[in-house]
Parts: C-alpha cells; sequence; structure tokens
C-alpha cells in the first residue's frame, strides 16, 4: 500500500548547490511526522517538491500513490500551510471561506467552521493578528478533507498561548478527517508537542527516521575515562564525542546492550538527541569544567 508521501533517492538542486539529494523516506498514514533539521537542510525544499511547486532533480517523490506535479487530483487531496501562513489580505475571513470553497470539489465548510471557532467572518485576513491568521489558513487547510497536510514552521510567528490554540485546532482536524500530517520545524519543542514519528534531514538526506521512542531507545550516552577508542560492543555508530579534561562522553547509537563496565550508559532527552544530529561542528569544550557529571548538550 502506498504510503501518503514517499521518496525514493529524491534530490533537488538549484545551480551549483544541492538543497536535497538522496532522501528516502516513508510517512505512514495517519500519523504526525515531524520533519527537522538544522536551516538549510531542505525542509522546506522537500515540502515544496511535494505540492509540486518543484521537479526533481533526480529520484521520486510520490504524494497519495501519485506524481504531485502530474496529477491534480493527488494535490487537491493535499492540504498545504507554507510559512507564514500567506492568504490573501484584501479578502475578509468570509471570503477567504468562499473562495475555498469554490475551489475545492472535496470542501467541507461545516468543519471549516468548527475550527474557525468565534473568529469574527466580516474581518479582513490583514487585520488578523498571526495567531488568528494561522488558525485561518490550517482550517482551509482541512476543509478540504485531505489526506495530507502540509506545515512549514507553522509555529514560528506565533506565541506561546496561539501556539497551543493551534496545536489545538490541528488535532481536532486530525481527528475528523484522519490525514497525516508532515510539521517542518527546526523547533524541538513543537516535536515533543506534537509528533509521533521524527525525520531529520542533515546534508541534503535522512540522518533519522523513527518513532519517538524507536529513536530514544536506540541511542545513549556513555560516559568514561578519555582513550583511544576502538570497537565498544552494542554499539552501531558513534554520533558524537565530546571531552572534557580526562572525561570522555558518547552519544552512540545501539544495536544492543553496552555491558562494557569501563562505561556508565544513560539514557539521552529528545531534545538532546536532535540537537546533536543538527550540529555541523565540534562545540568547544567548556571552561571550566562542570563539577557535575557531564551532559549532552548538543
Amino acid at each position: 500500500m502506498s504510503a501518503p508521501l514517499e521518496t525514493v533517492a529524491l534530490g533537488k538542486r538549484f545551480r551549483g548547490r544541492w538543497a536535497l539529494r538522496d532522501c528516502t523516506l516513508r510517512a505512514p498514514e495517519q500519523t504526525v511526522v515531524g520533519l527537522t533539521g538544522p536551516n538549510g537542510a531542505g525542509k522546506s525544499t522537500l515540502l515544496s517538491l511535494a505540492v509540486g511547486l518543484l521537479e526533481p532533480t533526480e529520484g521520486t517523490i510520490r504524494v497519495l500513490g501519485r506524481d504531485p506535479r502530474r496529477s491534480a487530483d493527488a494535490i487537491a487531496e493535499v492540504g498545504y500551510v507554507a510559512q507564514d501562513a500567506p492568504l490573501y489580505r484584501s479578502f475578509t475571513v468570509a471570503e477567504t471561506l468562499e473562495f475555498a470553497r469554490a475551489t475545492n470539489v472535496r470542501w467541507d465548510g461545516a468543519l471549516a467552521d468548527e475550527l474557525l471557532g468565534g473568529l469574527s467572518r466580516q474581518t479582513r485576513v490583514s487585520a488578523l493578528t498571526p495567531g488568528e491568521r494561522s488558525r485561518l489558513a490550517l482550517a482551509v487547510a482541512l476543509g478540504k478533507r485531505p489526506g495530507l497536510v502540509l506545515l512549514d514552521e507553522p509555529f514560528a510567528r506565533l506565541d506561546p498561548l496561539a501556539a497551543r490554540a493551534f496545536l489545538q485546532v490541528l488535532m481536532d482536524g486530525v481527528a475528523e478527517t484522519g490525514a497525516t500530517v508532515v510539521i517542518a520545524t527546526r523547533v524541538v519543542t513543537d516535536i515533543e508537542r506534537a509528533c509521533e514519528r521524527i525525520v531529520l534531514l542533515g546534508e541534503g538526506g535522512v540522518r533519522l527516521d523513527g518513532t519517538v521512542e524507536e529513536l530514544l531507545e536506540s541511542h545513549r550516552l556513555l560516559t568514561g575515562v578519555r582513550r583511544p577508542l576502538g570497537r565498544i560492543r552494542g554499539v552501531e555508530e558513534i554520533v558524537r564525542a565530546r571531552h572534557s579534561g580526562r572525561q570522555l562522553t558518547l552519544l552512540v547509537r545501539t544495536n544492543g546492550p553496552v555491558l562494557d563496565p569501563t562505561w556508565t550508559v544513560e539514557p539521552i532527552g529528545l531534545e538532546e538527541l536532535l540537537l546533536a544530529y543538527m550540529a555541523t561542528v565540534e562545540l568547544p569544550t567548556p571552561r571550566p569544567p562542570e563539577p557535575s557529571r557531564l551532559r549532552w548538550h548538543g
């Protein structure tokens, strides 16, 4: 069965620079996926490819089992909210909803009205707060009753209360439509409160892909005496290494229990894990060393 969003060796090049390359991922049905990574990792490029705004340079992308550049039916089943929730600023809320109804054959006006709550229908988009504008854009996207919802940095301009309200509208809409959601964000707290699965992009490709539970279970912090590193039983990959004086701390991806008694083994939090994968350079060793046991700070 086709996934709502699936890519194989997907790449996009702008002039001489690859924004995305060798990107292979699969977003399962009825899942909220956090698409994250540092600035320039290719998150917005991937979403633009998914809605047919860009043509791949290499590889393939399928949306609801179809090519988004060649299937208008597929795009009709995608709800997309770009950065800053772009809407026609001269329209009122009511005119925005009427335009959405006229241009979407699957339009569910009752659902859109429910998601907007008490927002005045006579207010112009230009007069809405960032939170209200985001709510309207999301109601329009979900009113299509899409199979796939794509959100690009949806919380970036929202204060904490507006972000909470937006998230509630999103969860209500997803519960009603059963859509798969992909949220592109570089803010870890957004992922922690909303997402069941994480795809982390780095250096143009996928560096992490799994449920939150799977990723936390497969990574550990090892602390021990600084030494030349050989093979460590139970360690598949050393993701990052930090040292402070004679102490060495490793973030590792495991493929079994680490039973070597010379290492202290500890779990890692989601924020520490994602920031470690996002880091592109080795961070300086703190001076002076912290008196307590060294913790991972990305």
